[in-house]
């Protein structure tokens, strides 16, 4: 297997020893692109790194990868780097392809050109999946298959089948197509899913003025945040967003906020420290888990769960987020990420909430400490780490079902996803909890308790 890697930041920092843990016998090549050149990596591989020092663009894409074949596997952990251009020359010269997220060419965000609808998560799904219908049995291109999106989507089939389990008593087969998990979602009456993230990890030192401080990509995060909020809309929501604004075209399975998604804040809960408020940052398994679960009848959806990112960053992150704001959203001139000996203690707890059901509302996911994460890698952060359990584990399943084109993170087997980053997530948990976003005020959110899953009882 000769492995191109596009992008060396903390990802593919935290990555690169456990690529030789998890691949080495099978590595022949390893070649390295990514724009800042050589960097000496924490492990040591059998066979030299090639580094070359380039941005990848539309003029030298196919020049950089021209010697791409059936033995290539494309791992894509790049800012700026169309994932559709990529993806269409790895379907033309039968090279495997994992990323963690639909990226678009440098500029695309922050077109001021481009309507809010072009610069939306949506549409970038739309233009994969529009490549997807062309590429059947195509060597095996997973994309969006990081920690979130990747990792969650089979958080929340695992989720599923224990809500099940405890509501129902019986035991039943596991779904297997996409419209019996859609029934088995609606049979429980779930109302909302929250990918509901609460990260601990606090800074040895703390952030400071004029400073973006992140445990992860700095330039992704802004990238995303100032993107429109999205979030999957669910058939139960009885009022529109004032702001909110539908698409026209695709699955219609989402809707977006005419506002930075880093501006909305929304009420979730983790077992971090309960009740928290999280960005509704967007998200590709937002807009996949909504379609996903959508129940159909003569094409007519009649049932969707309300699906959304929900992102409490570290506290010197919230800060930075904070400062971007009030910088209309110019960012600040130092960047700081944190890699695990920067960091003094905490964790990222990363999960889905279930809410909705008999239970009130059933929180899944990892918990994976810092000092835990420095046992794999010096260089990770539990947050870099959780990311490469998503592209670890999605690689494998590539290599085993080598010819399935395109996949979404919810068409891929979850038990082998899950079986395959169990070692690098840390503690699994599951907790039920009776929050709910209205709380117990008997009269401020009185007008909603006919519903308390209603998207506008979670804003902020």
């Amino acid at each position: 297997m000769n492995i191109v890697l596009i992008g060396y930041g903390t990802i593919a920092s935290a990555l690169m020893p456990n690529l030789l843990t998890e691949f080495g016998r099978d590595i022949k090549s390893l070649k390295v692109i990514d724009p800042c050149g050589a960097k000496k990596p924490s492990a040591e591989f059998v066979s030299p790194v090639t580094w070359v020092a380039e941005s990848i663009t539309r003029d030298n894409l196919e020049e950089l990868l021209c010697d791409l074949d059936a033995e290539s596997f494309v791992v894509n952990l790049s800012v700026d780097v169309s994932s559709v251009a990529l993806v269409s020359l790895c379907q033309k010269k039968g090279a495997r392809y994992i990323d963690t997220c639909i990226e678009p060419w440098a500029g695309h965000y922050v077109n001021a050109d481009a309507e809010p609808a072009e610069r939306t998560n949506y549409a970038l799904r739309e233009t994969m999946l529009a490549l997807k219908s062309q590429c059947q049995n195509g060597p095996t291109a997973v994309v969006a298959h990081g920690a979130n999106p990747g990792l969650v989507s089979h958080f929340v089939k695992q989720a599923l089948l224990n809500l099940r389990s405890d509501i129902f008593g019986v035991s039943q087969p596991i779904p297997q197509t996409r419209q019996q998990w859609a029934k088995l979602c609606a049979d429980l009456g779930v109302k909302t899913i929250h990918i509901a993230e609460h990260d601990t990890q606090i800074a040895k030192l703390p952030k400071r003025p004029g400073e973006f401080v992140n445990t992860w990509s700095i330039d992704g995060f802004i990238g995303e945040g100032c993107q429109p909020a999205e979030l999957g809309w669910g058939t139960h929501e009885l009022s529109f967003p004032p702001e909110g604004q539908r698409h026209t075209t695709g699955c219609n399975s989402a809707i977006y906020l005419n506002r930075p998604g880093a501006s909305v804040r929304l009420r979730t809960w983790t077992p971090a420290f309960g009740p928290c408020l999280g960005f509704l940052i967007t998200h590709n398994e937002s807009i996949s888990l909504s379609d996903y679960l959508t129940c159909f009848d003569n094409g007519q959806a009649t049932y969707r769960p309300t699906v959304n990112y929900a992102y409490h960053p570290c506290n010197d992150a919230v800060l930075s987020i904070h400062e971007l704001s009030g910088c209309s959203w110019n960012s600040q001139p130092d960047k700081r990420i944190l890699h695990g000996r920067d960091i003094a203690f905490g964790g990222d707890y990363l999960g889905v909430l279930i809410m909705g059901h008999e239970k009130n509302a059933y929180w899944f996911g990892s918990y994976l400490e810092n000092a835990v994460a420095q046992k794999h890698n010096a260089e990770s952060s539990a947050t870099s780490l959780q990311v490469v359990a998503g592209v670890v584990s999605g690689m494998k399943w590539a290599i085993n079902n080598p010819h399935c084109g395109i996949v979404e993170a919810e068409e891929m087997d979850f038990n082998f996803i899950l079986d395959s980053a169990r070692p690098y997530l840390g503690e699994m948990l599951g907790e039920y909890t009776d929050w709910s976003p209205i709380g117990e005020d008997k009269g401020l959110f009185a007008i909603s308790r006919s519903d308390k899953w209603q998207f506008k009882n979670f804003m902020e």
